[in-house]
């Protein structure tokens, strides 16, 4: 049996799919609640970006905050250094040159924009790269049905030579060794 450790909760526990990382509903569910926090955190952080007006030269700590997703405490403390020039106006009314924190922090990327751009892999589906289906199925331990399961899940391309289907080896690797 192949144990995994849940991503919540960090217990051992026997996987009943290749793709499970939870132990249990419980945990599941955990999880999914705070995947939901962080999407709407984010929904907020564009709303609020959005408002900033990009040729303004002075900015606040807190839009600094959201627009570059550098913490609070390391403005703080740069200020402190002088390495960041800071304008206080009055209370609560500190004023950081937007020049200068575009020189020292990139501008935070958009997660969305990242998972959409994803790369555009290139397999060689020559029989000398790729393994049969029954050759997965056997090296594995798996039946042939859960393998072609696997293959439609992770979208995985494969070809039919035959009365053979290949499948490339490294993503085939990929996804059994991984457990």
């Amino acid at each position: 049996m192949i144990q995994k450790q849940c991503a919540i909760c960090e217990k051992s526990f026997v996987p009943k799919t290749v793709s499970s990382i939870y132990c249990s509903k419980k945990c599941s569910d955990t999880a999914y609640r705070e995947r939901k926090r962080e999407l709407k955190k984010e929904e907020q952080r564009k709303a609020i970006a959005s408002r900033i007006p990009d040729d303004r030269k002075y900015i606040s700590v807190p839009e600094t905050v959201i627009l570059f997703g550098v913490a609070k405490t390391t403005l703080y403390r740069y200020i402190r250094q002088g390495r960041i020039p800071a304008i206080n106006l009055g209370t609560r009314l500190l004023r950081l040159d937007r020049t200068v924190i575009e020189k020292m922090f990139p501008t935070r990327e958009d997660v969305s924009v990242t998972k959409e751009l994803s790369e555009v892999k290139l397999y060689r589906l020559e029989p000398e790269d790729c393994y049969t289906i029954g050759e997965i199925s056997k090296k594995f331990g798996i039946s042939d049905s859960s393998v072609y399961k696997h293959i439609r899940k992770f979208a995985i391309p494969i070809r039919q030579m035959g009365k053979y289907v290949y499948a490339p080896k490294s993503e085939i690797d990929n996804i059994y060794s991984s457990n």
